[in-house]
């Protein structure tokens, strides 16, 4: 979401100057009067900061400092609220999913996706997922996928159809509409959603795909999230997060003043998780 952010080309856009970063985890430094559901010393991580998280210290309003779990490093906390809000309202509240039903997770290795994947088989959804590298698959399977394709193979969409005896998936979760959606309307089951998660450009769809299977496509933009749901989403994640049900994969660690660096690696194929910046 930064680098779209940065790049001018994210659904909204804040207004400049900006400070980058909406994920952050940390100790509280400082309260302002008539705070009382946050302390001084606590651990937490952060939703909407008033300034951006690429920084020493950052203000937020108190509703979005969330408690972090004691077993959850900071680094795991800074992981939390952008990736995991998002995979939950894609799962639940867009594509419906639920216990029994088959999912596919278009793209899986990234933050959003590995975060799906683990909130997914919480709830007892079957998961096809995809990734591009045999290092990523590894990853996306070791969280509980029950079925995990290399989505540059040239027959990915044959294997699950078959591993769905032809009728296809209730729910996909893409992460690259611009690549995959033409495609994914055929894997569609009867009534099944696609919830486009990111995009980076225009595509072609066949409307005749949509149709035969009264299926249906929408979309999903955080910052347009009602905030009770939003607020309902973190206490549902944290009882999976306290439990280890849920844990943020953080595959680097990175300082504040390489960024730029960190902006150019996210873009770049191959994700295992979570880059982190450290102040």
């Amino acid at each position: 979401m930064d680098t779209y952010i940065r790049a001018g080309t994210y659904a909204r856009l804040p207004a400049l100057p900006y400070t980058p970063g909406i994920d952050g985890a940390g100790v509280v430094a400082a309260v302002g009067s008539g705070v009382t559901q946050v302390q001084v010393g606590d651990r937490v991580y952060g939703g909407w900061p008033l300034t951006g998280t690429y920084a020493q210290f950052a203000l937020y309003e108190a509703e979005w400092i969330l408690p972090l779990p004691p077993n959850l490093s900071f680094e795991q906390g800074a992981c939390i609220f952008v990736p995991y809000s998002t995979a939950y309202r894609a799962l639940f509240h867009k594509a419906q999913l639920q216990s029994g039903d088959t999912g596919l997770i278009h793209g899986a290795t990234g933050a959003v996706g590995l975060a799906a994947v683990q909130l997914a088989v919480a709830a007892g959804i079957r998961v096809i997922a995809t990734g591009g590298s045999a290092e990523g698959r590894e990853r996306v399977a070791s969280q509980g996928a029950a079925l995990v394709l290399d989505h540059h193979s040239e027959n990915y969409r044959e294997e699950i159809l078959a591993a769905t005896d032809g009728r296809g998936v209730t729910g996909i979760i893409e992460m690259l509409a611009n690549m995959n959606l033409g495609n994914d309307l055929t894997l569609l089951a009867p009534a099944g959603r696609v919830v486009v998660v990111g995009s980076r450009g225009t595509v072609t769809i066949d409307p005749r795909d949509l149709m035969s299977r009264e299926s249906a496509i929408t979309g999903i933009n955080l910052f347009s999230t009602p905030p009770e749901t939003l607020a309902h989403i973190q206490q549902e994640l944290y009882h999976g997060l306290s439990n280890g049900t849920l844990t943020p994969i953080v595959r680097q660690v990175i300082p504040l003043a390489m960024a730029a660096q960190a902006h150019i690696q996210v873009r770049e194929p191959g994700s295992l998780g979570n880059r982190v910046l450290v102040p």
